[in-house]
């Protein structure tokens, strides 16, 4: 879980927590019921499950069969 600041964004709120905003897409699948807000309040709590594996970015040769 994370709590957020006051005034924080979506964007801001990945970064931080995955420490790149192009996790907010990730961010926001996990957290669907608080996607009317654009803008944080302080306190609110949310899910923050690991990212998954990027096998897509591992070249064929370095996969495990």
């Amino acid at each position: 879980m994370y709590t957020t600041r006051q005034g924080e964004c979506w964007d801001e709120a990945a970064k931080e927590i995955y420490g790149d905003e192009k996790q907010v897409g990730y961010l926001m699948q996990h957290n669907f019921p608080l996607l009317d807000t654009m803008v944080f309040s302080a306190g609110t709590q949310l899910n923050t499950p690991e990212l998954p594996a990027e096998e897509m970015d591992i070249p064929p040769w370095r996969k495990q069969a």
